[in-house]
């Protein structure tokens, strides 16, 4: 049997927590959310501490830093004041335009226009989609958790889902080869959904 090493994260640095988190809880699906700000201009950004929670009600959960200073991101803060936002799902053709957006530009420039993206108007909340992603899960804010000083989670119920009509079938069912998804890794690494197999569930 191979040695292990045992980790007291009582003992070790918030720095080292992440670490050892982003690097073993991988493949990471990404968020890639559009917002609009209190007075209407869109924002996008995309987060990997993100993961589906519940289907009844259809949960969403996002992990969201705090800034160095201690503010609320912009994707937090328009969560907050509008009560809607939007998760797109990144495919690998769309990577380079949402690495982009990850930069931490200014609060008044537009990250979708500075990845040559296109947005479309929302379904049933005011947030927009980005029009280039294969799917995108519209959803209410449905609350917020305090963590403390390091990162806010949010809490979205899904109100509509606006999908390729090529990824989705008449039984619902989504095409992981069609959705071309990326993951995140640990670092500046991310990873494709292509190399899938099937594991039968177990019977008696």
């Amino acid at each position: 049997m191979t040695d292990t090493i045992t980790i007291d994260f009582s003992e070790i640095e918030p720095r080292d927590k992440y670490k050892i988190m982003i690097g073993t809880i991988v493949p990471r699906p990404i968020a890639w959310v559009t917002t609009v700000d209190a007075g209407g201009r869109p924002n996008a950004a995309p987060y990997s501490f993100f993961g589906c929670l519940s289907s009844d009600p259809p949960i969403i959960g996002l992990g969201i830093e705090y800034r160095a200073d201690g503010r609320s991101k912009d994707t937090a803060r328009n969560i907050r004041d509008v009560g809607v936002f939007t998760v797109n799902i990144v495919s690998h053709s769309l990577a380079d335009a949402m690495n982009t957006t990850a930069f931490p530009f200014d609060e008044h420039v537009n990250e979708v226009e500075m990845a040559g993206l296109t947005l479309r108007t929302g379904i049933k909340v005011a947030s927009p989609a980005i029009a280039e992603s294969p799917a995108a899960l519209e959803c209410r804010l449905h609350s917020f958790i305090d963590l403390g000083k390091s990162r806010e989670i949010i809490l979205g119920e899904i109100v509509a889902a606006r999908l390729r009509s090529d990824i989705i079938n008449e039984r619902f069912h989504i095409d992981p080869m069609a959705l071309d998804a990326v993951g995140r890794m640990g670092g500046s690494a991310y990873s494709t959904t292509r190399d899938c197999f099937d594991i039968k569930p177990p019977t008696l």
